[in-house]
C-alpha cells in the first residue's frame, strides 16, 4: 500500500494536466473561431467600401467624359462661327477665294457688301465663261458634297440637342449655301440658260420634278410641313397663305413661259418653210427670236427669286429647332432622290 501511493498521486497530477491541457486547446479553439468570424466581416466591409468606391469613381468619370465632350462640341460650333464670320469678312472685303468659294450672307445678296459679291461674281463668270456648262457641273457638284457635310452637322447637332444659339449658327450655314447655288445659277443662266433648263446638271429622277431650272416651292412645303410638327395655328396659317402665293406665281410664271414659247413658234414659224429665198426675212425672224430666247434667262431668275424668298420666309416663320428640321428635312429628300436615280441606273436589265 506504501509503494502504490506515490504511483497513485503521479497518475491523479497527470490526469490533471491533461485536463488542464485539453481546456486550454477548448479555450485556444474558441477564441480563433471568433477572430475568424471578425475577420471575415472586416473583409466584407473592406470589399464592400471598396465596392462603393469604384462605383463613385466610375460615376465621376462618366460625368468627366460628358463634360469633355460636351466642351468639344461647344468649341466646334465656335469654330465654325468663328469660320462663317471670317467667310463673311472676306467676301466683303472682295477677296475671290477661288471657284469653290462662293459664299455670302443675305445682306450681301440683297445689296449690302455688293463690292465683294460682285469680285466673287466676277471671278465666277470668268471661269465659267472660259469653261461653259462643265464649270457649273463641277461647282453644283462641290455645293451637293457641301451640303452633305452640312447636313451631318445639323443631324449630329440635333441629336446632341445643342442650345438653340450653337444650332442657330449651323441653321445661318445651310441658307446661305442655298442663296450660294442661287447665285451660280444666276451666272450659268448668262453663260448657257438652256443648260439650267435642261437638267442634265441634275440626276433623272430629279429631272422628273424640275420646274424652270429647280423645283417647285409649293411642293417642297407640302412635303416640309409634316416634317416639322408640331406647329402653332398661327404658324400653320402663315404656311399655308405661303404656300397658296407661291403656288399662285408659280401659275403665273409657267402661263407666261407657255406663252412665250407660243410667240418664239409662231415667229419662226411665219413666211415659207420651205423655202429660203428670202433672206431678209429670213434674218428678221431669227433676229425676232433670239430676242425671245434672251426672256428665258428671266424666267429662271424670277423662278430661282421665287425659290429663294420661300426659303427665307419659311425661315421666318419657323423656330430655329423648327428651321433647323426643316432644312435637314429637304436636304435629305433631294438626296432620295439622287440615291432613287442611281439605284434606277443601276437596277438590271434584260436583253432581248
Amino acid at each position: 500500500m506504501g509503494d502504490n501511493s506515490p504511483r497513485t498521486d503521479t497518475s491523479t497530477d497527470i490526469e490533471g494536466d491533461a485536463k488542464f491541457e485539453d481546456g486550454h486547446h477548448t479555450i485556444t479553439g474558441g477564441s480563433n473561431t471568433s477572430d475568424h468570424e471578425a475577420g471575415n466581416k472586416n473583409g466584407d466591409s473592406k470589399a464592400l467600401r471598396r465596392l462603393a468606391q469604384n462605383r463613385e469613381a466610375a460615376r465621376k468619370s462618366r460625368l468627366r467624359k460628358k463634360a469633355y465632350v460636351q466642351q468639344l462640341e461647344s468649341s466646334r460650333i465656335k469654330l465654325n462661327q468663328l469660320e462663317l464670320e471670317l467667310q463673311r469678312a472676306r467676301q466683303q472685303q472682295g477677296l475671290y477665294l477661288g471657284p469653290s468659294s462662293y459664299s455670302g450672307d443675305h445682306n450681301a445678296h440683297s445689296g449690302g457688301g455688293s463690292g465683294g459679291t460682285n469680285a466673287n461674281l466676277l471671278g465666277l463668270s470668268k471661269h465659267m465663261l472660259s469653261e461653259g456648262a462643265a464649270a457649273f457641273d463641277m461647282e453644283y457638284g462641290r455645293w451637293v458634297e457641301e451640303q452633305h457635310r452640312q447636313m451631318s452637322e445639323l443631324r449630329a447637332a440635333l441629336q446632341a440637342q445643342v442650345a438653340d444659339t450653337d444650332l442657330r449658327v449651323l441653321v445661318d450655314r445651310g441658307m446661305i449655301h442655298y442663296d450660294d447655288i442661287f447665285r451660280l445659277k444666276a451666272v450659268a443662266a448668262k453663260v448657257d440658260v438652256f443648260h439650267l433648263f435642261s437638267g442634265v446638271w441634275k440626276t433623272p429622277v430629279e429631272r422628273c420634278f424640275m420646274w424652270i431650272g429647280g423645283f417647285r416651292p409649293s411642293e417642297l412645303l407640302k412635303t416640309l410641313t409634316p416634317q416639322i410638327e408640331p406647329l402653332t395655328k398661327q404658324q400653320l396659317l402663315n404656311i399655308c397663305n405661303l404656300q397658296q402665293s407661291s403656288l399662285q406665281a408659280e401659275e403665273a410664271l409657267s402661263q407666261g413661259l407657255e406663252a412665250l414659247q407660243l410667240s418664239l413658234s409662231d415667229t419662226l414659224s411665219g413666211g415659207s418653210l420651205g423655202s429660203s429665198s428670202n433672206v431678209s426675212n429670213y434674218m428678221d425672224q431669227m433676229a425676232g427670236a433670239m430676242t425671245k430666247l434672251g426672256t428665258y434667262e428671266a424666267f429662271v431668275h424670277r423662278a430661282d427669286n421665287l425659290r429663294q424668298q420661300t426659303l427665307q420666309q419659311m425661315h421666318r416663320i419657323l423656330t430655329t429647332r423648327q428651321a433647323a428640321r426643316g432644312l435637314l428635312a429637304m436636304g435629305d429628300y433631294f438626296a432620295r432622290l439622287r440615291a432613287l436615280s442611281s439605284l434606277w441606273l443601276a437596277r438590271p436589265r434584260e436583253l432581248d
